[in-house]
């Protein structure tokens, strides 16, 4: 059932994309889905490929999976996946992000969070497949802070426009969970079930976001 519901995501996702997608333009995060929360808690569902992680945008610990979504971004109106990927929630998103779509990704902007940054990797990525990343400035450990107090304007406002366009992502996310209540994956008994929880709501969602 999971790899039926899988197929149908990726069917909605190839052949009912908007017209309005700026294929240039990418936007990349992740969202937790819980099988259980607490930092002392230990998870005994679908143990296979469930694991625990840490959401900083929540500051909770959890046991489950990440979902990576990769979209395309859309004028006012929240962007359209062009990729969904699951990961165990300890796998760190842009370890995930390398090996499971970079080789894909060309001729494009892509708008991110910290996490995404890598100048060497994103670098060769800009010269071999024409894609540049762009995320807010991390700050550099042991710079001086003479050259950190000068640049500091510049950067804040970089930074200031980087998530404002990624903000959309966020806005996605949210719209998904309140669609679907994804992100609450507690009553699970095996992973099978977290499978076709996630991508059965995956599946939802899309067809609302189409028809």
């Amino acid at each position: 059932m999971s790899e039926a519901i899988s197929e149908l995501v990726r069917h909605l996702i190839t052949f009912f994309k908007p017209e309005d997608c700026d294929s240039m333009t990418s936007l990349i995060d992740s969202m937790p889905i819980i099988t259980c929360a607490g930092k002392n808690k230990i998870g005994k569902v679908a143990t296979e490929i469930a694991t625990k992680g840490y959401c900083s945008t929540k500051n909770m610990y959890y046991f489950g999976l990440k979902l990576h979504t990769v979209a395309f971004r859309r004028k006012r109106t929240i962007p359209f996946p062009e990729m969904i990927i699951l990961s165990s929630a300890k796998e760190n998103d842009l370890t995930v992000l390398k090996r499971e779509a970079a080789d894909r990704l060309t001729h494009r902007n892509i708008f991110a969070d910290k996490i995404y940054s890598d100048f060497s990797f994103w670098g060769n990525k800009q010269q071999e497949q024409e894609v540049t990343m762009l995320t807010p400035v991390k700050a550099i450990k042991g710079e001086e802070t003479i050259i950190t107090q000068r640049e500091k304007a510049a950067k804040d406002l970089f930074s200031t426009a980087v998530s404002k366009v990624r903000h959309p992502i966020e806005s996605f996310f949210n719209w998904l969970n309140e669609k679907t209540n994804i992100q609450r994956a507690m009553k699970v008994r095996s992973t099978s079930e977290l499978l076709v929880h996630t991508m059965g709501k995956i599946a939802i969602a899309f067809i609302y976001l189409i028809f």
